[in-house]
């Protein structure tokens, strides 16, 4: 594993947990918790139909880049993001305010022809265009913000998915350039064979996504219905920041992700899934730690009135924050090595105890409820997969513990972050 890679997939990370975390602020102090809520909720629903998209355009892309040829597996990829996100969309427009309709459905196409994109990258083991790309998913969508809102003055939250269409579509057509720059296309094929591999594959990979993302984002849809869209806005604030703190877990899981895909050594794996599981544990903690040390007061000033209970969800959460930080690590681990079933399993465990307990506890509790069911949920699932794990390697106290020449590894790794030591 190349640990400039590393370093330089966290950064590229860390600058998209800054980004985001100011578009959180702006959209807070914009648009209020409603208007929060309405993008926490089409953000979650665009999220939703990306899985069945990334059926092909997901991590099977990834898995075949070096496998099989990209011009045949890129031809399904386009053809399938396009089918997906209009004729799920179309489903999903049904349960959709009208005027966010239109938007849901172009975001859902291009966004999945971006994310074919991106994960060619990946699977090519090009992780410099990776993080180039989802630090400009931020970066883009960010600047359009401020051309729509201030100089064409939109002020309305449409403003933030008129730009989103613009930075995905933008983005979209420079990346395409770049990956048929190296295509040939009298290659281009459908091959029956080919399309069964990269469903075959996708679908597994998906399904225990699209049940942990619901693990993840249920409770939007629960407090929505018993509590109303302000509630949604409140508490996505506080999921905000468990996604920022696993900016450590998945910056290390891609990088572990494309090198266990293309690694023939599984004892060398599995040492490198246990540092990756370190790291990520031991910073992940120290995220926490500074989050709760803030006070409360300072987040109401920073995201608005409405916000006042953000440090009280985020210590709700932080037990599941931890949990979900770590079996991300060995979640890849097992993606890497094409051992999907368990992933589904633990998924599925997580999603029904959150949706037994929502019924009885969101009514009752609203926000603090949708905190205690999503963190219960969160180390439910990854007690699961941690046990699997166990089950599979040989494990001491001392292999949770960072070694004093593996902190000096790291230190020298953030001295000399150009050079590459494999």
């Amino acid at each position: 594993m190349k640990q400039g890679t590393i370093l330089k997939t966290f950064v590229s990370r860390f600058l998209i947990l800054i980004l985001n975390f100011g578009l959180v602020i702006y959209t807070t102090n914009q648009w209020g918790s409603e208007g929060k809520g309405i993008i926490s909720i089409m953000v979650a629903n665009l999220t939703v139909i990306s899985f069945f998209a990334n059926v092909f355009t997901g991590s099977s892309m990834s898995y075949f880049a070096k496998k099989i040829n990209a011009e045949e597996i890129l031809p399904f990829a386009y053809l399938w993001a396009i089918f997906v996100g209009v004729a799920v969309s179309v489903i999903f427009s049904f349960n959709q305010a009208s005027e966010y309709s239109n938007y849901l459905t172009i975001l859902s196409v291009l966004s999945a022809l971006l994310a074919a994109n991106v994960n060619l990258f990946v699977g090519q083991q090009n992780i410099r265009m990776f993080n180039l790309y989802t630090v400009l998913q931020q970066v883009v969508h960010i600047v359009f913000i401020i051309v729509i809102v201030y100089l064409i003055r939109i002020t309305s939250v449409e403003s933030y998915f008129i730009a989103q269409i613009i930075c995905f579509g933008l983005l979209f057509l420079v990346s395409t350039i770049q990956v048929l720059r190296n295509c040939n296309f009298k290659s281009l094929s459908f091959s029956k064979a080919v399309g069964y591999k990269l469903f075959d594959y996708g679908w597994k990979t998906q399904v225990s996504s699209f049940l942990q993302f619901l693990n993840y984002r249920l409770s939007f849809y629960f407090l929505e219905f018993f509590k109303g869209i302000g509630s949604v806005g409140i508490f996505s604030v506080g999921i905000a920041f468990s996604e920022a703190v696993w900016t450590v877990s998945r910056s290390l899981s891609v990088v572990l992700y494309a090198d266990v895909v293309n690694n023939k050594s599984s004892g060398e794996a599995i040492e490198k899934t246990k540092v990756s599981l370190k790291m990520s544990f031991l910073i992940t903690l120290l995220f926490i730690t500074m989050m709760l040390i803030i006070p409360a007061q300072v987040y109401a000033a920073i995201f608005g009135k409405d916000f006042s209970h953000t440090k009280e969800i985020v210590l709700l959460l932080s037990p599941g924050i931890l949990a979900i930080a770590v079996s991300n690590i060995i979640g890849y681990y097992f993606a890497g090595i094409n051992k999907l079933r368990i992933l589904n399993v633990k998924s599925l465990v997580g999603l029904v105890f959150t949706v037994i307990s929502s019924f009885y506890v969101i009514p009752r509790w609203g926000i603090t409820g949708a905190c205690i069911v999503t963190s219960v949920s969160y180390c439910l699932s990854s007690a699961l997969l941690f046990w699997q794990f166990y089950k599979i390697t040989e494990f001491k106290p001392r292999d949770y513990i960072l070694s004093k020449a593996e902190i000096n590894l790291l230190l020298n790794k953030a001295l000399k972050k150009n050079r590459r030591t494999e």
